[in-house]
């Protein structure tokens, strides 16, 4: 017996509660605490959290399916979840690196960038679902454009490995250069506001500018992970929340790397080892279906030798350093 779909209106609507009950903490505890630096310790408790709730989702999703379903069929789709889980997580990575190197350009103070990224978590789920909505139609209706995700991931992370050591010019960005010729933007902070009034004339501040940034940042990435997971599964449930779950821990992933991005200098390169293996996956997807639980242990392996030896080569590793602009 196989089930191709496990989300119900009702699995769905009932998630989503629980994410807006999550933001919606997350959001009266930053207003609460008010503008303050993360600690390192306090990142690694949230990212505890995060991974917790997220492991603890798992486990009453195979409780549920185990009550519905044959235990074989609870079980591969809890794996699913897992290795789609894993797969999102390792992928944002490269996005909080992205998020690094924003807020040094913009000289953003560590205590006003909570705020920024709250917002760009909340625009990235809700870009996310469009995109996952998108592709589960697509799938539908095409089985064929799994080879398009599979080649473009494949042609992705080999493009990662050769320019690896290629660093962002935020200067040459055409967003920014964009919103720089056609905005009013104030050359100083002003704390966490967005845009400030002068003499009648409403100016942005940079802050404002790092939030459109984070954001489009967050919507190229979901080019690149979106179809990584309809590589795991096809279920649209399945991607949802595993997406989900991964997004709403990235706030605390960035503040836990921030100060030691430079230490996992060669983590990119397993990242786009990770694009790499999906995208083979997707290709021989009508050749060989390779095991769910042969793909989690890849991406683990992946990761745990990049982290490994970025942090043996971490003397030789160049830091991420800060940009003023």
């Amino acid at each position: 017996m196989t089930i191709e779909h496990t989300g119900t209106p009702m699995l769905y609507l009932g998630f989503t509660l629980v994410v807006i009950v999550l933001l919606a903490g997350d959001f009266f505890l930053l207003k609460a605490r008010g503008a303050h630096r993360v600690s390192l310790r306090e990142a690694a408790a949230w990212s505890f959290v995060w991974i917790a709730v997220a492991l603890a989702f798992c486990g009453w999703f195979w409780w549920y399916l185990d009550m519905r379903f044959p235990r074989e069929i609870a079980n591969e789709k809890a794996l699913e979840y897992l290795t789609g889980y894993l797969i999102e997580r390792s992928l944002a990575v490269d996005n909080v690196f992205v998020w690094i190197i924003i807020f040094n350009f913009f000289a953003v103070r560590r205590e006003f960038q909570k705020q920024v990224l709250l917002y760009g978590v909340l625009g990235a789920i809700i870009m996310r679902a469009m995109l996952i909505y998108l592709g589960a139609l697509l799938l539908a209706s095409f089985h064929w454009i799994l080879y398009v995700f599979g080649l473009f991931l494949l042609l992705t992370g080999v493009k990662m490995l050769v320019f690896g050591d290629h660093e962002t010019d935020l200067e040459k960005n055409p967003v920014l250069r964009w919103m720089r010729s056609h905005m009013k933007i104030t050359a100083d902070h002003h704390g966490e506001k967005f845009f400030v009034v002068r003499e009648g004339i409403r100016y942005a501040t940079p802050l404002f500018l790092v939030l459109v940034l984070v954001e489009v940042s967050d919507l190229i990435f979901s080019v690149d992970s979106i179809p990584a997971i309809f590589a795991v599964t096809d279920d649209p449930f399945i991607v949802f929340t595993s997406n989900i779950f991964a997004i709403l821990g990235l706030r605390a992933m960035y503040f836990l790397l921030a100060d030691m991005a430079g230490r996992f200098h060669l983590l990119k390169y397993g990242l786009a080892a990770i694009l790499v293996v999906i995208g083979v996956k997707m290709l021989l997807l009508d050749i060989y279906k390779i095991p769910v639980w042969i793909a989690l242990g890849i991406v683990a392996l992946i990761l745990f030798v990049s982290v490994l030896a970025s942090l043996i080569t971490s003397g030789r590793g160049k830091p991420i350093d800060e940009v003023k602009c």
